[in-house]
């Protein structure tokens, strides 16, 4: 009986070994977190990598940083601040989106109007959250992003269902009569302002002096209607302008 027990379990482990379902191992997601100021960095850093799931594998302090890091070593996401030197937040977005198209996106900051919403949305991030929301807001963002889905702060819901059943879907294509108002030479230095470039480096760039810069600047805002960079970057992102 024994010597029959013997082989029936000797026969048996090695096929149960290899039936048993493997415990596939925990999956982390990896995050950038992208903010132009260190203790925003740092902090954000220690609160996510308190999380089982999550883990923060670099920082950076601007938009052009995150991209050249997403570069080297995509993550699975990228947390970041709007308003950064340089290349600001959605205009990093943008260029990482069509480059890397499975990272995902989400943006943290203090920002509410209009024009970041929609520079930020139109680019590609896939949630929106403020710094004034709780922690548990944004963990909630991120695992709703992670899983696929797209997520808006409480914050901004109701200003962004507002303006959608205002004005409906933007405009695509830069076909808009504004557009066709700018001269060859504005329509240059708004993708640049867009891009993130300063008077001055714009001026070097096409031979101009800053005088010059800033008074194309002035009147291609004033023939668009639009206040301040944000908004110039808000339209050339919806327009389509930076792929071109």
């Amino acid at each position: 009986m024994s010597g029959a027990q013997t082989t029936h379990e000797q026969r048996m482990t090695p096929t149960m070994a290899s039936s048993m379902p493997k415990i596939p191992p925990k999956q982390i997601f990896r995050i950038l977190v992208v903010d132009d100021h260190a203790i925003m960095r740092d902090g954000l850093s220690a609160l996510l990598n308190e999380e089982p799931d999550l883990e923060v594998v670099g920082t950076a302090g601007d938009g052009r940083m995150a991209i050249d890091k997403v570069d080297r070593d995509p993550p699975d996401l990228v947390l970041i601040d709007l308003s950064m030197p340089g290349t600001d937040g959605a205009r990093a977005i943008s260029v990482i989106k069509r480059k890397h198209p499975q990272v995902r996106a989400i943006v943290l900051t203090f920002h509410k109007e209009d024009a970041h919403i929609q520079a930020a949305l139109a680019a590609g991030a896939d949630g929106y959250v403020l710094k004034d929301d709780g922690r548990g807001e944004l963990l909630s963002a991120i695992r709703n992003v992670a899983a696929g889905r797209k997520y808006l702060s409480p914050g901004i819901c109701d200003r962004v269902m507002t303006r959608y059943l205002q004005i409906g879907r933007p405009e695509t294509g830069a076909e808009s009569a504004g557009w066709e108002m700018l001269t060859s030479r504005e329509r240059e230095v708004l993708k640049l302002i867009a891009e993130g470039n300063t008077s001055r480096e714009i001026a070097g760039y096409l031979s101009l002096s800053v005088k010059t810069i800033e008074k194309h600047r002035s009147t291609l805002m004033r023939k668009l209607d639009l206040h301040n960079i944000s908004e110039v970057t808000a339209y050339a992102i919806t327009n389509g302008l930076l792929s071109q």
